[in-house]
Order: C-alpha cells, then structure tokens, then sequence
C-alpha cells in the first residue's frame, strides 16, 4: 500500500536523531513545560517570524485559547469556512461563540475575501482564515476587512508550516496563528502538540496563563483557563524536526510537480498555487467529477488516497442550529463531492509518485 502519509517514515528518515532528543528529555526527568518547550518556542516564532510561540496541547486547543485570549465567548460571531476539519469550526463553539461560515475560491479551496463583507454584523469579533491543504488564504483582503472594523485575525495554520504569502511566512500576519503539530503534519509529533504564536507582548502572557488553569503563581488561577500544555518530548521531536522543514517541503514541491506533469492531461483539475504565495503541499488534492468511482479504483490498487473533507461542516449533524451561513456556499458543497487527496509527504519516493499519478490515469481511461 502506498500510504496518503506516513508517520512512521518521517520517524525513520531521522530516527537517532529523534532518539536521542527523547533519551536527552528522558534523562532529565523534567516532562512538562521545561527547558525543551522553551527552547522549541524560541526556535518556532523565530521561523515562523514572529516575537513569541506558546506550546499548547493540540492544534485544536491552540485555536480555542486564541479565542479565549481575544476576550471571545458566549454569542460572539467568528467568520470562517465550512470547507475545514472540524476543528476549526469546534473551537469557535467550544467558546460559546458562534461560527458564520462563508464560501471558499473555486480555484484555491480557501475562504473567498468577497464573502466577508457580507458575513460581518454588529456581533463579529473575528475572522479565522483556514490555509488549507498548504495553500495560503487570500490574507490582504482579510486582513483589510477585519482593521477596518477592529476585529481579531486568527490564522489557522493548521495544514500550512512553512508557507508564505506575499514573501512572509503565514502565521506572521494575524493577530494570532494556530498550528498543529498532529503526526501527519509536515511539521508532526509523535503524538499531539498545537502553538499559538503573535507579535503582542499582551496576549502571548495571557495565553501562557491560560494554557496553565490560568496561573500566574502556581495554584493561584488569574483567568479560567485550561489544562493544555504541550509535553516536554515532543517539543524535543519538534526541534529536531524543525531543521529539516523546509528541505522536506522542497520534498513535497518536488512530488507535486511529479503530479503535475504526469497528469497535465488527464482532464482533472489540478492544484493551483496562489501567485504571491508558496504552496506546501500538505495534501495534494486534485477534483474530479467522477471522485468516488476514482477512489475506489485506485484503492483497489493499494493506493492510499483520502478525502478531505466528504461533508461540510455546516451540513454535519452535530452543528445544526450551531452555527449560522452566509450567503451561498455553492463551491464549498460542490468541492466536497470531487476532492480527492493523493498520496504526499516527504519521504514518498518519486517511483511512488509516478505509480500513483499511472493509476489516476489507467482509473480514468
């Protein structure tokens, strides 16, 4: 099987490396928010651009103490997309605040800038771009909307370490960015981890005491906060990994073209980079009309392609009368029935990628 992504083989490809950082974590005897965490802090806001990065838990955590940090809560509307995992649109509700979801560009799969105008009332307190599948969102448009009425930008990075817009790295642009560190990631752990990272002084405190029940003195909670911290080994897998992102993102590059030539022709629609911008290819993730006859062909062939996502978020059961659309979400419903991820992360081999670009095609003829 040739497998969408593989954990296990980015582990492999860095192996002593990733041991030792381990061993070193291990011998210490320090396992939560120590002297790792703190030093992997330092390293990411200092890639990523920014003045400072709180370790947390999860990617999901990261984005609802982000909100939390903004003063968001009970009937406070947040301005997103439905085309997302679930956790985007779960941390706005965590909060008690409301998600309006708008439409996404046809060509890039990220929230359309035009959207937010008319999605934006008198109850919005902020807008959390998605850059999805590694892929930049439109970020000037946004960010122009949300000063003009003095709302907060959370980026959620979640899919995209390492991408930039406009020359930066995304995650430097909002007020605050949320990335997840989930083993498939191009930046993954072994196991969970998430970080907020920002420019204010003011809110990165208040996220360090948030993380923590709150505490500015042991035992002593300032603000309800939550238990989320991220863990002293694998903020030490995630230094370790860290030097080697962008040559595995040069990695992922690479493959993409692979697909890219090798299926110019085939009559299914393509990624499309973002000009200005630099796609990282968490998912490389083609469109088809005939999407679920082609899954199945090219599972038959142990080919290990994935959806994301089958089902919009506004349409999933348990967010029925819980969040609010704005709008029509005409390419968000159809996107969900034609995408189609192939296998992509950085330790596929180039023959791989060519059996898996041959299978599309011999699935389509």
């Amino acid at each position: 099987m040739i497998l969408c992504s593989n954990p296990r083989a980015q582990y492999l490809a860095r192996k002593e490396e990733i041991d030792t950082a381990i061993h070193r974590v291990l011998n210490k005897g320090r396992y939560i928010l120590g002297e790792e965490v703190e030093a992997f802090e330092k390293e990411f806001a200092g890639y990523i651009g920014v003045s400072y990065a709180i370790g947390v838990g999860s990617g999901t955590d990261a984005l609802q103490l982000a909100l939390l940090a903004a003063g968001i809560g009970s009937g406070d509307e947040v301005i997103t997309v439905s085309h997302t995992a679930v956790a985007t649109v779960a941390a706005i509700d965590s909060c008690g605040a409301i998600p309006v979801v708008v439409d996404i560009e046809a060509d890039y799969y990220t929230m359309d800038p035009k959207g937010v105008e008319g999605a934006i009332t008198e109850r919005t307190k902020a807008i959390i771009p998605v850059h999805l599948y590694g892929q930049p969102a439109d970020l000037a448009p946004i960010l122009e909307a949300a000063r003009e009425r003095g709302l907060v930008v959370i980026e959620d990075c979640a899919q995209a370490h390492g991408a930039t817009y406009k020359g930066k790295k995304v995650g430097s642009y909002g007020d605050m960015a949320c990335f997840s560190f989930y083993p498939t990631k191009n930046l993954g752990a072994i196991g969970d981890g998430g970080i907020v990272v920002t420019n204010s002084k003011e809110l990165a405190e208040k996220l360090r005491l948030l993380r923590e029940y709150g505490w500015a003195e042991r035992y002593v909670s300032y603000y309800a906060g939550r238990n989320s911290r991220l863990d002293e080994i694998q903020a030490a897998i995630l230094r370790t990994k860290l030097k080697y992102l962008d040559v595995d993102n040069s990695k992922r590059v690479e493959l993409a073209d692979i697909y890219n030539r090798e299926l110019a022709d085939s009559g299914i629609l393509l990624p499309q980079p973002r000009k200005d911008a630099t796609h990282v290819y968490h998912l490389y993730v083609i469109r088809s009309s005939c999407r679920d006859k082609l899954f199945e062909a090219l599972r038959k062939r142990n080919i290990g392609v994935l959806v994301h996502y089958p089902v919009p978020i506004h349409l999933q059961p348990a967010y029925q009368g819980r969040m609010s659309v704005s709008g029509t979400l005409f390419e968000t419903e159809q996107i969900a029935q034609q995408v189609l991820s192939l296998p992509m992360h950085a330790q596929l081999s180039k023959a791989e990628a060519r059996v898996v670009a041959s299978g599309v095609l011999e699935s389509c003829e």
